[in-house]
C-alpha cells in the first residue's frame, strides 16, 4: 500500500474543506509548537483510509480502513518504517497489542479496534507520546526493548564493538549527555566502574533542558558488549549509583511487604487468607531489595530459614516462617528491574487453630442469635397481647349505609373497595374474633356455606365462603392496634362500582376524668402515667449491644386525652424532648405529635378505645441503626430476611423472589438477605418445601427498618427494628 496525502480520499468532504484547512493549520501550529510531541496529522496513512474529524484532537487522529484489523496492523507497520518510524516494546509489555515508534526525540503510539459491528474494517489510531529520556538508537538494530521515561534500552547493532562505540561518542553529544569521569561524577560516587566483561562501558549525564524535555534527568550507564556473530549488545540504563540504597516501604499487598519504588505490583489474597502472594518490579539493585526484606521481615516477626531450591531466573531464593505461616522470598534481575516474589502460606497447626476458634465464635454468635430471637419474639408477643387487649369483643352491628355485596361492621375504617376486581379492605378497633363472629352470622344468614377453615386463631382467621358458584376469601388478622380485614373473590365483583369511603359508627364516647392528677412512673424506661390499666415497653438491639434501634412504649390509661396529652408534653419536655410544630395533629379523639430527642427522632400518638387513651410512644436512635448497618436509604424503607428453620426459604414481595438459606443469620450467614422498597403496603408470599404458600401483608413507611424472621415452624415473625 502506498503513502498518500491526508485527505484526498474523502470527497464527500469537499464542502467542508475550508474549515477542514483551517483545523489542519491549527493542529499543525500547536504541535509544532513542541518539537517533542509530533503532528499525527501530518503522518502517512494507508490508502483508502476515511479519517474521523468529528471530534478534532491535535494529539490524536482516528482512520477507517476497509480491511480487518490482522491484515491493517502490519500494513501500518511496514507505512510507518519506511517513513523512519522505529518500532519497539516497553519492559514488562512484550505482549501488548500497542505498538510503540520512535523517531529523533518523537514518540508515537499506535492501536487498533475492529469498526463498530464490521469484522471486515478496521480503526486506526495515532497518538503521540513524549519521550523524556531520549537516547539514541543504533541504525538497523533489532530486538529494541525502550523506556523512554528513564531511560532504559536493550537492543543488538548491527555492528561491531567499535563502530558502535564510536556511534554512541558522537550521537550521545549530539542530543546533550556529556560523559562522566571520576571528577564530574564525584557528586553522585566517589568511583566509576568502567570494567564490562568482553565490551567497554560509559558514563553519562544530561542537563536539565525545557528545549529537549529532559528534567531531573539521573545518570546512565551505557554498556556495549561483543556477540559472537560479529553485532554488539547494548544496553543503556540508570547508573547504579543513581538508584536508591535503602528502599522505603510503600503500602501493603496481601498484607505483605512492598518496597518503593516499583513499576508494577500485584497481590492474591488477604492478610486473613489462607495462602497469599506478593509480586513486583522493583526499580532499584537487587541488594537494596534484599536488605529491604531482610528488614521488613524482621520487624514482623518473620525469620529466615535458609535457601531454597532456585527457580528460572531466580538469584535469590529464601525460606522464611512466622509463628503462623510459612513463606518463600524469591529476587531476580529482568531489564533494568529487580523482580520479587514473596508468597506465604498458613502452616497446618495454624489452620487447625483458626477453624476451632472460628467454631468456638460461630457456636458463641448462634447462641446470640437465638437469644436475640427469642428476646424479640417475646418482646413481640407481650405487644401483640398488649394490642390485642385494646381491642373490643364486643357485639357488632352491620353500617346501615353499606354500598358493598357484603355488610361492613360499624367499626370500620378507612375502607376500599374495588368492585371490578372483587377486592375489599378495611381496618377495624374490634377484635378478630368479633369480626369473624359477626361475618361468620351475616354472611350465613344471606345463604353462604362457609368452607373449612385450618386458620383461626386469636390473632388471625380465614374464612372462605361460597354460594352460587361464586366465593368470597376473608383473612382477618390484628396488626399492631387494629385488625385488618382483607376480602377477594368472585362474590364482591360488582359492574360499575367506585370506590366507597365509610365513616366510622357514630358511637358516642364518654372520655373518664381520672380522680387525680397522672403522676410518672419512676420504674419505666419511656414516660408513663402510675394510672395505667396495661403498660409494655419493647426496645430493638443486637443481643451484646446496649444500645437499641428503637424503643416503644404502649400503655392504656383511664384518662381523658387532653390530660393524657398535658402529661406528656410536660415529661418529655423535663427529658430534653422538643416539639416539632409541623404535622402535629390535636383533636378529641387522637392526638399525633413530633418530638427531637436527644437519641434521635420520636412520635406520640394517642387514642381512645374503651373508654380509655391508647398511648403509643416510639423514640429511634439513629447512630446505632447506621452503626449495626440496618439504617434504611432515604425516603425508603429496608426489610431484613433471617430463617431460624431447617430448609430454605423463599419469599416474594414486591416483584423480588429471594431465597433465604437455612440459618440465614446465623454464623454462616452473619447478614440475612436485605431489600430495601419504596413505601407502602405490600403483600408477600413465603414457601417452604412441601408446604402452600402463606400470603401476608406489611405496610411499612420511609425510615422504617423491619425484620422478617421465618421461624422454625415456618411462621413469619414480622418485627419492627428501626
Amino acid at each position: 500500500m502506498s503513502m498518500i496525502p491526508r485527505g484526498t480520499q474523502v470527497p464527500a468532504r469537499w464542502q467542508l474543506l475550508a474549515c477542514g484547512l483551517f483545523l489542519m493549520a491549527s493542529c499543525s501550529i500547536a504541535a509544532g509548537a513542541d518539537e517533542g510531541i509530533i503532528d499525527v496529522h501530518a503522518l502517512p496513512q494507508l490508502e483508502g483510509a476515511v479519517e474521523d474529524t468529528s471530534r478534532p484532537d491535535p494529539y490524536r487522529v482516528e482512520y477507517r480502513m476497509p480491511t480487518p484489523q490482522a491484515a491493517t496492523l502490519p500494513a501500518v507497520q511496514k507505512l510507518l518504517s519506511a517513513n523512519g518510524w522505529v518500532p519497539y516494546v516497553m519492559p514488562l509489555e512484550e505482549k501488548s497489542s500497542l505498538l510503540k515508534f520512535k523517531k529523533g526525540r518523537q514518540g508515537l503510539f499506535v492501536h487498533f479496534t475492529q469498526a463498530l459491528g464490521r469484522p471486515d474494517q478496521s480503526v486506526v489510531y495515532y497518538t503521540t507520546d513524549r519521550i523524556y529520556g531520549n537516547v539514541p538508537f543504533p541504525e538497523g538494530a533489532s530486538d529494541i526493548v525502550f523506556d523512554g521515561t528513564r531511560p532504559y534500552l536493550d537492543c543488538i547493532a548491527p555492528t561491531p564493538l567499535d563502530a558502535t562505540s564510536d556511534f554512541y561518542s558522537s550521537q550521545m553529544a549530539a542530543i546533550g549527555w556529556w560523559k562522566l569521569t571520576p571528577e564530574t561524577a564525584a557528586r553522585w560516587t566517589t568511583s566509576l566502574d568502567e570494567t564490562a566483561p568482553n565490551g567497554l562501558r560509559a558514563f553519562y549525564a544530561h542537563a536539565d533542558s525545557k528545549e529537549t524535555g529532559f528534567y531531573q534527568q539521573k545518570p546512565v550507564m551505557l554498556t556495549l558488549t561483543r556477540r559472537d556473530d560479529g553485532r554488539t549488545n547494548v544496553d543503556i540504563r540508570l547508573a547504579p549509583f543513581a538508584l536508591p540504597s535503602e528502599l522505603k516501604a510503600d503500602s501493603d499487598l496481601a498484607g505483605l511487604p512492598r518496597p518503593s519504588p516499583t513499576k508494577t505490583a500485584k497481590g492474591l489474597g488477604s492478610a486473613s487468607s489462607d495462602k497469599r502472594e506478593m509480586s513486583a518490579a522493583a526499580m532499584a539493585e537487587l541488594p537494596a531489595v534484599l536488605a529491604f526484606y531482610h528488614r521488613e521481615l524482621a520487624a514482623r516477626g518473620w525469620q529466615e530459614d535458609g535457601s531454597a531450591p532456585r527457580a528460572p531466573g531466580d538469584e535469590v531464593a529464601i525460606r522464611i516462617s512466622s509463628a503462623e505461616e510459612t513463606g518463600l522470598l524469591r529476587l531476580g534481575r529482568k531489564y533494568d528491574f529487580t523482580m520479587v516474589s514473596l508468597t506465604a502460606q498458613v502452616k497446618e497447626s495454624a489452620l487447625a487453630a483458626r477453624a476451632q476458634a472460628k467454631k468456638k465464635a460461630d457456636e458463641k454468635f448462634l447462641g446470640d442469635a437465638l437469644g436475640a430471637a427469642k428476646q424479640l419474639i417475646t418482646a413481640d408477643d407481650a405487644r401483640r397481647k398488649l394490642q390485642a387487649a385494646a381491642l373490643s369483643d364486643a357485639p357488632l352491628n352491620a353500617l346501615a349505609d353499606s354500598k358493598t355485596p357484603v355488610p361492613l361492621p360499624e367499626t370500620a375504617e378507612g375502607v376500599t373497595f374495588e368492585g371490578d376486581a372483587g377486592r375489599l379492605e378495611f381496618s377495624s378497633t374490634s377484635s378478630v374474633k368479633a369480626l369473624a363472629t359477626f361475618y361468620r352470622a351475616l354472611l350465613k344468614s344471606a345463604g353462604w356455606k362457609e368452607q373449612p377453615s385450618v386458620i383461626n386463631q386469636p390473632n388471625m382467621a380465614v374464612l372462605e365462603f361460597a354460594k352460587g358458584g361464586k366465593s368470597i376469601s376473608m383473612t382477618v388478622m390484628q396488626m399492631g392496634p387494629k385488625v385488618n380485614v382483607s376480602a377477594n373473590g368472585s362474590g364482591l365483583v360488582m359492574a360499575a362500582a367506585k370506590p366507597a369511603q365509610a365513616k366510622p359508627g357514630q358511637v358516642a364516647s364518654v372520655q373518664a376524668k381520672p380522680t387525680e392528677p397522672l403522676t410518672l412512673d419512676p420504674d419505666s424506661a419511656l414516660p408513663v402515667p402510675t394510672q395505667h390499666s396495661s403498660t409494655g415497653v419493647s426496645s430493638t438491639k443486637f443481643s451484646g449491644s446496649d444500645q437499641s434501634f428503637r424503643t416503644e412504649l404502649e400503655a392504656s390509661i383511664p384518662a381523658a386525652l387532653g390530660d393524657v396529652l398535658a402529661f406528656y408534653r410536660t415529661e418529655l419536655a423535663k427529658r430534653g424532648w422538643q416539639e416539632k410544630a409541623d404535622g402535629a395533629t390535636v383533636t378529641a379523639e387522637r392526638a399525633e405529635l413530633a418530638f427531637t430527642s436527644p437519641e434521635g427522632p420520636a412520635v406520640l400518638k394517642l387514642g381512645r378505645a374503651r373508654d380509655e387513651t391508647i398511648v403509643s410512644l416510639v423514640q429511634r436512635n439513629p447512630q446505632a441503626a447506621a452503626k449495626a448497618d440496618i439504617m434504611p436509604k432515604a425516603g425508603q424503607a429496608r426489610l431484613m430476611l433471617g430463617n431460624m428453620g431447617p430448609t430454605e426459604a423463599s419469599l416474594t414481595i414486591n416483584n423480588q423472589t429471594v431465597k433465604i438459606a437455612a440459618g440465614a443469620g446465623g454464623p454462616q450467614s452473619p447478614k440475612g438477605p436485605m431489600l430495601d422498597l419504596p413505601p407502602g403496603k405490600y403483600q408477600y408470599a413465603l414457601r417452604l418445601a412441601g408446604r402452600p404458600a402463606r400470603t401476608e401483608t406489611l405496610t411499612v413507611a420511609a425510615g422504617d427498618a423491619w425484620g422478617l424472621l421465618v421461624g422454625p415452624s415456618g411462621d413469619v415473625l414480622p418485627l419492627q427494628m428501626y
